[in-house]
């Protein structure tokens, strides 16, 4: 596991964030038992040292038409770095992709795609997808319901035994 230093009051404004990103700043110094001045610090601290990437709307899916999510496993055809990557690039340039990973097993890569209906997805794969030289085979699980998706990261593993909440200087 990589260097992490965080303390109680970190971890508390990480959840705070991950479940609304929207607060304001006094909004969250009061959440978190701080007062706004080195709220504002540690959460800029937190920002430049990467443990908060970025801050976006989380939409519906429905409700802006994209009813269809399909995870596509993929195999990469004669395994070598140059074929990964540009698989990689060609999944990552796609929109419709919204989440791809390197796996192990019997796919190479499994892609979370989300398109409006059956029909998008057929042009997708026929269209772009399939005219990939370096795709040997794909394997598309489309979902019935979203059970649970757009979650908070867990952060209880970052918690320190015994620690008490550290005052911020």
């Amino acid at each position: 596991m990589p260097y992490i230093d965080l303390d109680g009051i970190d971890l508390r404004i990480l959840s705070a964030l991950q479940a609304d990103g929207r607060l304001t700043n006094q909004e969250l110094a009061d959440q978190v038992g701080l007062s706004p001045s080195p709220c504002l610090r540690r959460v800029r601290r937190l920002e430049r040292d990467g443990f908060i990437r970025t801050y976006r709307a989380v939409l519906d899916r429905e409700s802006v038409g994209l009813g269809l999510t399909v995870f596509v496993d993929i195999k990469v055809e004669k395994h070598s770095r140059e074929n990964a990557k540009g698989l990689q690039e060609a999944l990552t340039a796609l929109p419709e992709v919204v989440a791809c990973h390197m796996v192990s097993g019997s796919a190479d890569f499994m892609a979370e795609i989300v398109v409006p209906n059956l029909k998008a997805y057929e042009r997708l794969l026929t269209e772009k997808l399939l005219t990939l030289p370096m795709i040997g085979d794909i394997r598309s699980n489309f979902a019935l319901t979203r059970v649970k998706s757009d979650a908070a990261l867990p952060l209880t593993h970052l918690r320190r035994e015994g620690a008490k909440p550290e005052p911020d200087c």
